[in-house]
């Protein structure tokens, strides 16, 4: 099997909100999690094992008249002789000598199609629509967040998109986007005291915080705003990152996943602020209500 075609990234279009393809297929290989498949180009977003916030996009990928389910799509690391998968990559993204590829998983018992063979690929609308609302919900809750906490900070501290001190980029531990909604989760602990953040008393403020973090994000939902991906490149390795119009100004953050292209396809917005028995992390819960299908 030729390994001609692994010399370049793969070349990807859900950053525009693409869902659907045809391309052919440049290597085809059973793993231990599946049959393997690669094409030049694909629509579909995968998960990506360093930072694991918007999961797989759903869907088939057809050949020979036949649709196959995608069990899974992750980002495969080639060095030339082999391909790993997502966390088994042993470098960094960028290394020199690697080829980042879009591998699209299904089950074993699938027939690996030769090299070259024409291929369609079809991701889910409704569950990408899902993600997507999930996932620009996300980055407006985390700037709400920051603009919650601002006068908890006693030094000053790198600032967000918007100006105010980022306790997002700060504190953030894990994120997770799921359908029409994420959960976030903040270290409260001792190098984030030593930054400046003052947590005393956050408990019994989470009521009226939550309130105003929903609150400032679903007035910002309102007033109508454009999203869109920006890319320094189509290939995977490329730098994509978001970029919401704010009443406050362009806000702009670094972001592989998919988004709505309007904000009033959100709806509203609720979210949910609470704390571990230790006090040690806040976990916040957004979720989109009366999402529209006109976002993508």
């Amino acid at each position: 099997m030729s390994n001609a075609l692994l010399t370049e990234d793969t070349l990807v279009t859900f950053p525009e909100g693409a869902v659907a393809a045809e391309d052919t297929v440049v290597r085809s290989e059973v793993t231990d999690r599946g049959l393997a498949l690669i094409t030049a180009s694909t629509p579909f977003h995968p998960v990506d094992a360093g930072w694991p916030d918007q999961g797989p996009d759903r869907g088939t990928v057809s050949w020979t008249g036949v649709g196959h389910p995608v069990t899974d799509v992750v980002i495969g690391g080639w060095d030339g002789s082999a391909l790993f998968l997502g966390a088994d990559i042993p470098v960094r993204r960028g290394t020199a000598g690697w080829t980042w590829l879009v591998v699209h998983l299904f089950d074993v018992l699938v027939p690996a199609p030769p090299i070259g063979t024409p291929v369609t690929l079809r991701v889910d609308p409704a569950y990408r629509a899902a993600l997507s609302a999930g996932h620009t919900a996300c980055h407006l809750a985390a700037l709400a967040l920051d603009a919650a906490l601002a006068g908890r900070w006693r030094k000053p501290v790198e600032p967000d998109p918007l100006g105010v001190p980022a306790f997002d980029a700060l504190a953030n531990a894990t994120s997770r986007i799921v359908e029409y909604g994420s959960v976030d989760t903040y270290r409260l602990g001792k190098s984030l005291r030593k930054k400046g953040f003052d947590a005393d008393g956050l408990a019994d403020e989470l009521p009226r915080l939550a309130a105003e973090v929903a609150a400032r994000v679903s007035g910002w939902i309102a007033g109508g705003g454009a999203v869109r991906v920006d890319v320094d490149g189509p290939r995977l390795s490329d730098r994509r990152r978001w970029v919401c119009e704010l009443p406050e100004g362009i806000a702009e953050l670094p972001c592989g996943g998919t988004h709505v292209a309007v904000l009033p396809a959100l709806g509203r917005a609720a979210v949910r602020l609470e704390l571990t028995d230790d006090d040690s992390t806040l976990a916040m819960t957004t979720t989109v209500l009366s999402a529209h299908p006109e976002g993508r």
